[in-house]
């Protein structure tokens, strides 16, 4: 960044230093300061801005008694970044004191900024998470535009396995209070919209973007005596200290509620975060900082902090960025979609186009079907409503968008279809024959099959080319994530149409190539197969359940088949079976099968029967995990080594993860292996998005990566488990392979 000081004849000014900042004073001594980093296309805390920020800070000090205030602000779209992710990926335990040095260093400049004795203001132009919001924290008045579409701010940090370092856990607890600034601001990792962010108490003032620099001069020329309100005598910490009765009685309840969040995965950022809080809350700012430096140097050293970091920065960065789409394909939008049944999955991405401001036709076979699928458009729409999330013009705006229709003819126009029908092939063929002729001529035609062949499908239609999967995630309109499936005619184009719709709708996609299953429904079938076997081991059903939650999976795998129903499993199990069968395959039977079997003859199919492994009461509310379990299935004893006579009942709780944990690993590298997965960032971030993952692993190929010991530690403990629970665990030729060439998956 080159110094663009501009002297005044009021206020002279010769240093001509590279600082990585333009200074300007205006006639009245207001120094406006513009951050704007030359090496990257926005500003975070990097070795640049350590140095610029220094300079800044003593020349600031040198002229305090010439200068009456300072406004900072960036040249770039964004306020400020955050922090340097690659430098924290790369953080070591052997060069903790020196890390810890340049932290406390930049915390100390912010510092002596904040109490330079002059009013200083944020002027937030754009976007300021983490980092950059931290930046802004130690100015005494931040002003944000308030007409800068896509401007968030709020601590992503824990969210990434880390917490705000640079003073955001100090300032915002004496901002906000513990309790907010926790249960708000920290452990939700919430990136707020301005207007969200100022109800909150995190930005001071909203103005348009042409006025930001004019408001902030009013506001230093109006405050001349500006300070920080923990530098001011007799202040307290709003809602009180940790020793104060008022907050002593409520602190024993956030323990509590992290355990009630966690579930007892291994994440150590929320437990770090709320512990800087409450210790820091119990001293001065000063000390608090140094509090919080501590935490944080600490979670930078784990597995997990770098696991997330590269998970939820670089491998989402890079499918955001188009990193699966092909090249030489100019990006287009989608002006009309056709949704092909409107029953709960149809009836949620037509409301999901509609919110990204696409029109949409429902097609069902009766119009009284459709219009019940827009009327999930309108109960969302009432629900923000009444919680004050949209107004009623722009909830009519939505709905207005949704057409419902039993009759092929309003598809005319469209040029984007999917289908959401029975998962048969016959009944989705039938339903593309009906509109081929009638969309657009270049439509793409997609469908949201969950597990059958797109290119099986694909064999309905004339334009295989223009035929693609589309795998939306129930609720549509909830799930980040879409799993694109590539058929074997399916065109580039078409990858690239469909690749581009998603994003349209505010998604998360993901690209695979064709196969039963594809990767999401293939994988996550193991986690709920080798829950299920445990059960049938005699393994106490509730331990099952906790075994999936202390590893990390938003739910219990019995608790999620209940769900999707067994009879959905046993079929789609039926047809890979007869499938791989009729192309001369051999079916390897799994040990979960017997139990699904017997469930579903019992008539125990899942929650939609109010029976499954949970009992449900009559307005379907769960229950407790149904007794029967315990007397059916007994304790088994282990006969393939490994555990040797130990009862599979008794088995280790770190085998009962681990075997989650491994299936879904193994299972995902013989996707590698057949070429249905070619992106490891597709790979992780679609088991964390699509289908539960463990967030802390950074994602299923990555879990690989960092286990114990890398992927020779995970090779040996995958043949442990081979030998204990059955040959599926035994780890593919490709990753010994890689295990012992000293290869990653990357």
């Amino acid at each position: 960044m080159t110094n663009t000081d501009h002297p005044n004849t009021d206020h002279p000014n010769t240093d001509t230093k590279d600082t990585g900042y333009s200074r300007r004073i205006d006639s009245d001594g207001v120094v406006t300061v513009v951050i704007d980093d030359p090496n990257s296309s926005v500003n975070t805390m990097n070795d640049h801005f350590a140095a610029a920020l220094e300079d800044l800070v003593g020349w600031l000090e040198a002229r305090v008694a010439d200068i009456c205030g300072v406004i900072l602000t960036s040249a770039k779209s964004t306020f400020f970044a955050g922090g340097d992710l690659n430098r924290l990926r790369a953080a070591d335990p052997a060069n903790a004191a020196a890390e810890t040095a340049q932290i406390n260093h930049v915390k100390g400049l912010l510092r002596r900024l904040e109490t330079l004795g002059r009013p200083v203001v944020a002027a937030l132009n754009g976007t300021a998470l983490g980092g950059g919001l931290e930046v802004a924290l130690a100015a005494h008045h931040r002003i944000a535009a308030e007409d800068v579409s896509g401007a968030r701010f709020g601590f992503p940090e824990v969210s990434l396995g880390l917490l705000p370092g640079g003073g955001g856990i100090a300032r915002t607890v004496r901002m906000l209070g513990l309790q907010d600034a926790l249960q708000k601001a920290f452990l939700p990792s919430t990136k707020f919209k301005a207007a969200e962010a100022c109800e909150l108490g995190l930005i001071d003032e909203l103005a348009p973007l042409s006025e930001l620099e004019d408001r902030a001069r009013i506001w230093v020329r109006d405050n001349p005596d500006a300070a920080q309100p923990w530098d001011r005598q007799g202040f307290r910490i709003p809602g009180g200290s940790p020793s104060s009765p008022s907050l002593a009685s409520k602190l024993p309840a956030l323990p509590a509620l992290l355990r009630r969040q966690l579930k007892g995965a291994p994440m150590p950022a929320p437990r770090a975060a709320m512990a800087a809080a409450v210790e820091g809350a119990y001293v001065d700012i000063d000390t608090a900082l140094t509090v919080e430096t501590r935490y944080f140097v600490s979670l930078t050293h784990t597995a997990v902090a770098k696991n997330m970091i590269k998970a939820f920065f670089f491998d989402l960065g890079h499918i955001n960025s188009g990193g699966s789409r092909p090249d030489g394909h100019e990006p287009r939008q989608v002006t009309k979609l056709g949704v092909l049944g409107a029953g709960m999955m149809g009836a949620a991405i037509a409301y999901t186009a509609a919110k990204a401001g696409i029109d949409v036709v429902l097609k069902d076979v009766e119009l009284a079907d459709a219009e019940r699928g827009k009327d999930y458009a309108r109960g969302r729409e009432e629900s923000a409503l009444a919680k004050g999330r949209t107004t009623s013009a722009k909830s009519e705006a939505v709905l207005d968008r949704i057409t419902p229709t039993d009759a092929a003819d309003d598809f005319a126009g469209v040029d984007f279809v999917i289908e959401a029908v029975f998962e048969s092939v016959p009944v989705k063929q039938q339903v593309f024959a009906e509109i081929e002729d009638v969309v657009a001529p270049d439509a793409i035609l997609g469908s949201n099959t969950s597990t059958l062949p797109i290119t099986e499908l694909a064999t309905g239609v004339e334009r295989e080319a223009d035929f693609i999967g589309v795998h939306f995630f129930s609720p549509a309109d909830k799930m980040p994530l879409v799993e694109i499936i590539r058929g074997e005619k399916t065109s580039d184009q078409a990858l690239a149409r469909a690749f581009d719709f998603v994003q349209q709708i505010r998604k998360t996609p993901i690209v695979v190539n064709d196969s039963r299953g594809f990767f999401t429904s293939r994988v996550i079938g193991t986690f709920i197969a080798e829950a299920v076997a445990a059960v049938g081991e005699g393994v106490e059903p509730a331990s099952v359940e906790q075994a999936a939650l202390q590893a990390g999976y938003p739910t219990g795998a019995l608790q999620l088949l209940d769900e999707l129903t067994l009879t959905l499993s046993q079929k789609i199990r039926q047809e890979t079976r007869a499938a791989t069968e009729a192309a001369g395959g051999t079916w390897e039977e799994h040990p979960s099968e017997a139990v699904i079997d017997w469930m579903v003859d019992q008539g125990r199919i899942g929650r939609k029967a109010g029976r499954g492994f949970y009992d449900y009461d009559e307005t379907g509310g769960r229950g407790r995990l149904w007794p029967g379990l315990r007397e059916r299935f007994t304790a088994v004893t282990a006969g393939q080594g490994g555990t040797a006579d130990l009862p599979l009942a008794e088995q280790p709780f770190t085998d009962l993860q681990e075997r989650m944990l491994f299936a879904e690993a193994i299972e995902t590298i013989k996707c590698c292996d057949e070429g249905v997965l070619t992106s490891v960032p597709d790979a992780n971030i679609g088991s964390i998005y699509g289908i539960g993952f463990p967030a802390w692993t950074g994602g299923v190929l990555q879990y690989v990566n960092q286990y114990a010991g890398g992927l020779s530690g995970f090779v040996a403990r995958a043949r442990e488990l081979a030998a204990a629970y059955g040959e599926r665990f035994t780890p593919p030729a490709t990753l010994i392979e890689r295990a012992e060439t000293g290869q990653t998956y990357e």
